[in-house]
């Protein structure tokens, strides 16, 4: 016997963001809603605080928010595409030019060759 993914009512955010896979574990979305991470509808919220259809969920992932959309409520974790219908993703869509001047932190200063290539990235000329 199988159980349904799909939930007819409210589900708790930290099992819903585990589900649509935005974290790889529970307990990372915890982790996450305690430090502040994720926000409901524009407010700071607990991992036991439910979602419902339509709710806005601004996520910070790796110093980027992303911004999702509650369009099915899950209790399971599911499939990459049965998770695509569950949340609609609104995040901006990243600069890559503004991405190409960020490095990893302690990663030191960037080589001659990293630096010309992100001046090419942004424009500038060499020459």
């Amino acid at each position: 016997m199988s159980v349904e993914p799909w939930a007819n009512g409210p589900v708790r955010i930290d099992s819903w963001l585990w589900a649509v896979r935005v974290f790889k574990t529970r307990s990372a979305a915890t982790t996450a809603c305690r430090a502040g991470h994720v926000r409901l509808n524009g407010d700071r919220v607990k991992a036991a605080q439910t979602v419902k259809i339509g709710d806005e969920l601004r996520i910070r992932v790796s110093g980027f928010d992303r911004i999702l959309i509650v369009r099915q409520t899950l209790v399971k974790r599911v499939g990459a595409p049965l998770a695509a219908i569950a949340a609609e993703d609104r995040t901006p869509v990243r600069d890559p030019v503004a991405a190409a001047g960020l490095r990893d932190r302690g990663a030191g200063r960037p080589t001659k060759r990293e630096r010309r290539d992100i001046d090419r990235l942004r424009g500038r000329d060499n020459d």
